[in-house]
């Protein structure tokens, strides 16, 4: 937990070493080809790695590793997909958002009962002149286009629900783990994916930074990615992810856009952060990757062009 006194300590240190945009953790010496947030982000980046081994596209890639999460709940611990914690009325709503690096974005959210959020979210991307569909008009779109109703909430998760009721007191904090993946090809090409359930016991149409193309998710030719795990709240209001990519764009390394963006939420919010997680994760079009986090715990997984994969620490405050 951030005390006020290290929150308004660490946000002047902080300013000198943003300024610097010298990279400070192995992962910047090395070249990378898909890299996500999370421990569980390493079977993620197995299923990417897999598709553009076989040629598949960068959008295959990152769709396919999103997908292997979002199915799989002993994977993606309650908050992706199937199995994900619902609402505080008891409904499984998903958010995702799909993107190139050539201006090509597809998201949903509050999406029911269809468990691949990211395969919606490249449909409309494909098929619709829109970048958003939300609710209602999400679900039904999906069921139009060849995707099955399921039932979302596992026996584990209503159990889960079910015990919260019993007090019903919200902590938004540090409740939930969203995936975000990254992958680049050797021609520095690049594309993202985030999929989420969002906040446990969320208040019913909740939506936050995930499928929202410049805060938990944002692609940029030449440049680099950025995605978003933690609070939602919080990375919307500095435009998270779009605010990273700015700053590779200006020169800096993927660790320390991460860390400037950190710092730049610091200063706005200040002692309101103490008890909440925001991670930042990045990869730019050279293939260096980077994170920064506002408390300790954010990992990342890493996987390099042999197809070796590492889960590390990412810095924080």
């Amino acid at each position: 937990m951030i005390s006020r006194r290290t929150l308004l300590t660490l946000g002047g240190a902080l300013v000198g070493l943003a300024a610097t945009g010298r990279p400070t953790t192995a992962a910047n010496a090395a070249r990378y080809s898909v890299v996500s947030t999370w421990g569980f982000g390493a079977a993620a980046n197995a299923a990417a790695f897999a598709q553009l081994s076989r040629g598949h596209s960068l959008l295959d890639a990152v769709e396919q590793g999103a997908r292997r999460v979002e199915a799989d709940p002993s994977i993606s611990n309650h908050s992706v997909g199937l199995g994900g914690y619902p609402d505080r009325d008891g409904h499984v709503t998903l958010d995702a958002i799909i993107m190139d690096d050539l201006g090509h974005v597809g998201a949903v959210a509050a999406l029911e009962d269809v468990v691949h959020a990211v395969s919606v979210a490249r449909k409309v991307m494909q098929l619709t002149p829109h970048t958003l569909l939300v609710g209602d008009g999400a679900t039904q779109f999906a069921l139009q286009h060849g995707f099955t109703r399921e039932k979302l909430l596992t026996p584990e998760s209503a159990a889960a629900w079910r015990e919260w009721l019993k007090r019903s007191h919200y902590e938004p904090g540090r409740n939930h783990d969203t995936l975000g993946i990254l992958a680049r090809n050797s021609a520095g090409q690049l594309a993202g994916a985030c999929t989420t359930s969002g906040m446990a016991f969320k208040l019913r149409g909740r939506v936050g930074d995930s499928p929202q193309c410049g805060a938990g998710l944002f692609v940029e030719a030449g440049v680099g990615a950025a995605t978003s795990s933690g609070v939602g709240e919080e990375v919307t209001r500095i435009a998270g992810s779009a605010r990273v990519v700015a700053s590779m764009r200006s020169g800096m390394s993927p660790e320390a856009a991460c860390r400037e963006g950190i710092q730049h939420l610091l200063r706005l919010r200040g002692p309101a952060l103490q008890d909440e997680q925001v991670g930042l994760l990045a990869l730019s079009a050279a293939g260096e990757a980077g994170a920064f986090a506002l408390q300790p715990g954010f990992t990342f997984a890493v996987t390099d062009s042999l197809g070796q994969t590492r889960v590390l620490p990412a810095p924080h405050l």
